[in-house]
């Protein structure tokens, strides 16, 4: 059943590329979305009979087994992939009308839904990044999907990054299988023996591997290609700040962390300063080149360089409160942005307008995309009794029970994050709401149809249930995160 889940979008996705144009406008839109949501059913079936099944669907070679489970931390990426990208492909349908090219689009995003549940329930290094590579393949045209100079630029840069990050996982990677105890992901990691007798060669192989996926996850240096990107349609942007290839970054980073390297092996370590040292300076240098930005998708896009390194540095602290804290951020930040970008894209698409100084008044005629907007960014600053609130309490809370210079290191940077963070947000919502409208006074509303409307209500609904119930889905994450489910 999870192998069908994973390589169901990828087959559907495949026939779409090979029928193109032979398949009609609203059949399209009617498989594709039909795919989608049984592929959702799909895995939510898996999740909530998880067990410790592997599934071994092929081998690369005799001794290179592509593997599939769903253990807890996967259980909380996987979840959000699922969720999400029934309502991107609902968004997409509409937005898409007017960039043309649908079919090569639509074929491409299914594809890269089953890549990125490949990536989620992989059940060993290698297989992850078997398919963190077959992801980059997929949205790279998703990137290009433009004809324009700035398309081929973001994914010509891209490329670039993504094939540095893979070679520098490939070490880690290869470091893995090579001297630990087997690559399947086994909470501790699999290299105390390794660690034992080459602890430097162990430390460097993590930093490759932290480093390479880290490219994907945006942290600075190898960070450039995140705002390149957002020239990409709206719902490639959204995915690819949301879910499909930051979140698999990070997500790679936990993995390799707790699963493989293991955290006993790591914390106090010149691995781990490092680390937490790049992740403190991602969250300063996003927030800071945020509030600089005046385009407002590249402002978006800067927030997500920023708030990917919460992941990273809560992660990066190598203890049970620090992955509990980054997993909840994870879900926390997808629902998050994801709704902001929509937002940013329905703007765009509707009245041209992006520059931020471009949305004053613009609650008058999208009173319905604003509100949205707004609901995102409060959440997002961290405004109490809102999921980006909690999240970014419990990563304060994790740096600080640590006791260690660079941890609070980190709790000075989300604090600095913080206070940029409602600059940059706050900024666009106020005009919208308290500046005088130019250029649409006779516009009576030009907010998007139902089909964009609709995953702008239920993600809104979910970010405010998830800030008002967070207890409950704060010990469900510490209890995944600590193996009891």
């Amino acid at each position: 059943m999870l192998s069908l889940a994973v390589f169901l979008p990828i087959v559907c996705g495949l026939l779409l590329l090979l029928l193109g144009r032979s398949v009609g406008h609203r059949m399209r839109q009617v498989l594709v979305e039909t795919v989608t949501v049984v592929t959702s059913l799909l895995v939510l079936f898996c999740l909530l009979n998880r067990r410790e099944t592997v599934y071994t669907p092929f081998y690369l070679l005799p001794s290179l087994p592509i593997r599939f489970a769903i253990d807890g931390v996967g259980s909380v990426f996987t979840a959000i992939v699922a969720f999400l990208w029934p309502l991107a492909a609902l968004y997409g349908f509409e937005y898409m009308e007017h960039e043309g090219g649908e079919n090569h689009f639509f074929a491409l995003y299914t594809i890269t839904y089953g890549v990125t549940l490949g990536i989620s329930t992989a059940a060993n290094i290698l297989t992850l990044y078997f398919f963190y590579e077959f992801l980059t393949l997929s949205t790279l045209p998703l990137v290009m999907h433009g004809t324009e100079k700035p398309s081929e630029h973001a994914g010509y840069t891209y490329m670039l990054y993504s094939f540095f990050g893979a070679a520098l996982a490939f070490i880690g990677v290869m470091l893995v299988l090579s001297y630990g105890d087997g690559g399947a992901f086994t909470m501790g990691g699999v290299m105390t023996q390794a660690a034992a007798e080459h602890p430097t060669m162990v430390q460097l192989g993590y930093l490759c591997a932290f480093l390479g996926f880290g490219v994907k996850a945006a942290v600075f240096p190898f960070h450039a290609w995140l705002p390149e990107a957002s020239v990409a349609p709206t719902p490639v942007t959204a995915l690819l700040h949301a879910v499909a290839v930051v979140k698999s970054g990070v997500f790679a980073i936990i993995r390799v962390t707790y699963f493989s390297f293991g955290a006993q092996v790591l914390r106090g370590t010149m691995a781990q300063n490092i680390a937490l040292l790049l992740a403190s300076v991602t969250i300063v240098y996003g927030s800071t080149m945020a509030v600089k930005e005046h385009h407002f998708k590249r402002r978006l896009a800067y927030s997500t360089v920023s708030n990917l390194s919460y992941i990273v540095l809560a992660a990066s602290l190598m203890t049970q409160s620090g992955l509990t804290a980054s997993l909840a951020h994870m879900l926390f930040h997808a629902l998050i942005k994801i709704t902001l970008f929509f937002c940013a894209g329905a703007v765009m698409v509707k009245t041209g307008r992006t520059q931020i100084e471009d949305l004053r008044g613009l609650s008058k005629v999208m009173p319905f995309t604003c509100a949205t907007y707004t609901i995102g960014a409060i959440s997002l600053m961290g405004t109490p009794l809102l999921p980006g609130f909690v999240s970014k309490w419990l990563i304060g809370s994790a740096g600080i029970e640590t006791g260690t210079g660079m941890g609070m290191v980190g709790v000075a940077a989300i604090l600095i994050s913080a206070v940029l963070t409602a600059i940059y947000l706050m900024g666009p919502a106020l005009s919208m709401y308290f500046r005088p409208l130019e250029g649409m006074e006779k516009v009576v509303s030009c907010d998007p149809g139902m089909r964009m409307k609709l995953p702008f209500a239920v993600l809104a609904a979910a970010i405010v249930l998830c800030g008002l119930f967070s207890d409950p889905i704060i010990t469900l994450l510490a209890n995944l995160s600590a193996g009891v489910m």
